[in-house]
């Protein structure tokens, strides 16, 4: 079964538009752990507009006490101030993304070759806390041997465009081509997450055309998926197209 990582930002954001405690993003995280999710995603950003230094070890608290089996994602630009916040956190994975800190959201992958000088000592520092790494890849059948030879333990395809274009010609060569990346990355030995813009509708046609992604992350459309059913039934419905 390929797990799900619930991605909390917009419960977050959400929260933000008003100075009050709710929604929690803590009492949300055990809503969806309790209906099986594998665990939580998060990305926090320096401006926080949506998840907050203190949801971070809040969360860590959270799911170390009572859902130790559950896995904690962070994904982030690699500054200094980001790493340092996961050295200190020490989650089960890292996944690093190129976003500028003005990006509204994650819309493309590294370039691995060009921003080796950003990725080798971040990584370096990863590596020495005992993290595991996941690099941000867009839909490039190339990018998986160099990810794999700078260190990287998984990579997450960027599925925004598939998802963005689904149902059309343009969505299935977008498919295609992500089929021919986690191809790749296969073969060189690394394991497959993938995330952006994956919903009820499009997550069934890529799960049979790649049925060996580990981890789907997913943060804005089960959370207005949740807005109709609820947080727990949203859960099951993404539980039940994984398998």
């Amino acid at each position: 079964m390929t797990h799900l990582s619930v991605n909390l930002n917009a419960v977050a954001q959400l929260r933000n538009r008003r100075d009050l405690p709710w929604p929690s993003v803590t009492g949300i995280a055990r809503v969806v752990l309790d209906a099986g999710a594998s665990g939580i995603t998060i990305h926090p950003r320096p401006d926080e507009r949506h998840i907050r230094r203190t949801d971070v070890y809040e969360l860590e608290a959270l799911l170390r006490a009572d859902y130790p089996r559950a896995e904690y994602n962070i994904e982030g630009y690699p500054s200094p101030e980001f790493l340092t916040l996961v050295e200190q956190v020490a989650p089960d994975q890292v996944t690093f993304v190129p976003d500028d800190p003005t990006q509204n959201t994650s819309d493309h992958g590294w370039d691995i070759a060009g921003d080796r000088a950003i990725l080798e000592p971040a990584m370096a520092r990863m590596k020495a806390a005992g993290i595991r790494i996941s690099l941000f890849i867009d839909e490039d059948p190339e990018a998986p041997a160099l990810a794999r030879a700078m260190g990287a333990d998984r990579v997450e395809l960027y599925t925004g465009p598939y998802g963005g274009s689904y149902s059309t010609p343009e969505g299935d060569e977008h498919l295609r081509l992500l089929a021919v990346t986690a191809g790749a990355a296969h073969a060189v030995g690394l394991v497959v997450n993938a995330g952006h813009d994956l919903t009820l509708e499009n997550l069934p046609v890529f799960m049979r055309v790649m049925p060996d992604i580990a981890e789907v992350s997913i943060g804005h459309g089960i959370t207005a998926d949740a807005l109709l059913m609820g947080f727990a039934e949203a859960v099951r419905q993404y539980r039940l197209v994984l398998g």
